[in-house]
């Protein structure tokens, strides 16, 4: 072997080393980790990072509004198991999206926002730098974690801990601070990527304790009305064998909250979604799986509950338990793990529904949707919810592959009883805050994440939060149609303004006349206008069958829809505005 001559030693020893930055980094670390979609609005200081993501092989989804980016974000962490990616500029844009992170915290969705920000030394001494904050204080009250990257070799560490703790556990929002100081550094690359980490094991199974286990089956083999509630937290374990083993083995009924629908078909026998009063006034023990004693289920109080009944919680966090109502018996983990614990802790038939109550909320449930199967026979003019939604119930039968997003008051509540889901994880909506905006950011995500179809139900008002967001459907031509029940109100539209002499809209009015479809064919979608049930089915089968983005707008009766939809014993009750009925005009 020949030694190297002096000339080449002397241009190995001034050859420049290989550099990168923080922009790099970034990139590289969430590339390393599996994240392959990026959720954003770009601007100053993360407009070249978003380029280098899409350059290295990263789709980047961009948005009008950093609040939808992150809804889009959260539901992709949902439907993925995996942390959906958000990414902001610093201030306005940080704030918009942490609507979203607070949001997926409260729903427990792994998300991961990442920000720039401006210069630490100046933010700290208030010396007016360019859209200055302190966005790590500002995120820390409404997220799972916060951290912030100080120095670019600490990149890959600050990515790996935000995403571990995004999915870990409970899953949540968690905020990265990167200072666009630290995004512009450079470093030597070697060096820059001895700091990068792939994840081992980011979210390990979290078994039960045995005697935990021993102590539910106790509970449940006495029971005499048993119930299993399926929350969404059952939905995003995609452990959807185990659950439907545990149901059909045992033949407890079960009541799915809206997001945990399909994880067993809405038409299964022992489905007692159609007789949820009862069975919740009257089941002695009841078995949450996923899902939290919240508002949503009116906190596990009388009078909606049966006052003496027991419960059994599967849950993650410990934290969670004992926050409404005692628990009988706690089973923490992870709920696949403590559904197959129970499996191999219990003796075949063992634990039994008693026949009796099953056939009482049979016969409810019966009575309850021949009730229902009357309402939606009527056909009424000018179109009521009830006909416009059984159309596209109807229509999304027919293409079980669609995904649902759904928000709004009436539109919300009264889709989600009309139309049943059969598939898990394909209905996605307001969720625990019942917050309105979601619409748009969802459905974008869904139709990325799956490739699938997506109908999304939208009230007039609560659309009117993310339309902007029709321009990124056409401009990623994605497979959305976006269906609006327009009564021209927020909850209905015949809402007037008690002073006579006064032509401004009531606080309710919207525009009636309002043309939604105009609004896609705009940018390059198909609208079409409906003001029949067979119109809407004619539209929505057309739009689907195109695979493109479109747009129908549901002419619905102004008078329809309720104060609040289901909800309007939570508004305070004052005095009626002057006591006097307001005059029309």
């Amino acid at each position: 072997m020949t030694a190297p001559s002096a000339q080449e030693t002397a241009a190995t020893v001034d050859a420049p080393a290989e550099l990168t930055d923080g922009y790099h980094l970034v990139v590289d670390a969430l590339k390393m980790n599996d994240v392959d979609t990026i959720y954003g609005v770009v601007g100053i200081p993360i407009t070249d990072l978003a380029r280098l993501a899409q350059a290295q092989g990263i789709r980047y989804i961009g948005f009008r509004h950093e609040s939808n980016a992150g809804h889009a974000a959260a539901a992709a962490g949902y439907l993925t198991k995996r942390p959906g990616v958000a990414l902001t500029v610093s201030a306005p844009g940080f704030l918009n999206g942490l609507v979203a992170l607070a949001n997926a915290t409260t729903n427990c969705f792994p998300m991961v926002q990442i920000s720039g920000s401006s210069e630490r030394h100046l933010v700290d001494l208030k010396q007016g730098d360019y859209e200055e904050m302190d966005q790590l204080a500002a995120a820390q009250p409404f997220v799972k974690a916060a951290y912030r990257v100080s120095r670019v070799e600490d990149i890959g560490r600050g990515i790996a801990r935000a995403l571990r703790t995004a999915i870990s556990g409970r899953p949540g929002g968690v905020y990265l601070d990167i200072p666009a100081a630290v995004l512009g550094s450079i470093m030597d690359k070697e060096e820059g990527d001895k700091t990068l980490s792939r994840l081992v094991d980011p979210s390990p199974r979290q078994l039960p304790a045995p005697e935990a286990v021993d102590r539910a089956i106790e509970i449940l083999e006495g029971a005499q009305r048993p119930l299993v509630v399926l929350g969404k937290g059952a939905a995003y374990a995609q452990a959807d064998e185990r659950i439907r083993e545990f149901i059909e083995s045992t033949g407890i009924p079960y009541v799915p909250m809206s997001m945990a629908k399909g994880l067993l078909p809405d038409n299964h026998p022992q489905s007692a979604a159609t007789a949820r009063s009862l069975a919740l006034k009257k089941a002695d023990v009841v078995m949450l799986i996923g899902a939290r004693l919240n508002w949503l289920l009116n906190h596990g109080e009388a009078p909606q509950w049966n006052p003496d009944a027991k419960f059994i919680q599967v849950d993650i966090e410990p934290k969670e338990l004992d926050s409404n109502q005692p628990i009988a018996a706690p089973l923490v983990g992870d709920i696949e793990s403590v559904l197959e614990a129970l499996s191999e802790r219990t003796k075949p038939g063992r634990i039994t529904a008693p026949t009796a109550w099953r056939e009482e909320l049979a016969a409810r449930s019966k009575q309850n949707v021949a009730k229902m199967a009357e309402r939606l026979k009527a056909d009424p003019h000018p179109m009521q919810f009830m006909g416009a939604l059984k159309a596209v119930r109807d229509v999304i039968h027919e293409h079980p592959e669609t995904y649902l997003v759904n928000e709004g008051a009436n539109a919300l509540d009264i889709a989600r009883n009309v139309i049943d889901m059969h598939v898990p994880r394909h209905r996605l909506d307001s969720g625990t805050w019942g917050v309105m905006g979601i619409g748009m950011g969802y459905a974008i995500a869904a139709a990325v994440e799956s490739g699938e179809p997506v109908v999304a139900v939208e009230g007039d008002s609560a659309f009117g939060f993310s339309g902007m967001e029709l321009e990124t459907i056409c401009r990623y031509k994605l497979p959305i149609v976006t269906v609006i029940m327009n009564n021209g109100g927020v909850y209905r539209g015949d809402d007037i303004n008690p002073l006579e002499s006064d032509d401004d809209p009531s606080p309710t009015t919207l525009m009636l006349q309002a043309r939604h479809d105009l609004m896609i064919e705009a940018f390059g979608g198909k609208g079409y206008r409906a003001t029949t049930p067979a119109e809407v089915t004619a539209a929505l089968t057309e739009a689907l069958a195109s695979g493109g983005p479109a747009l129908i707008d549901c002419a619905i009766d102004p008078s329809a829809g309720t104060e609040s939809g289901h909800i309007a014993h939570l508004n305070p009750k004052g005095i009626t505005v002057g006591n006097i009925t307001p005059a029309k005009k």
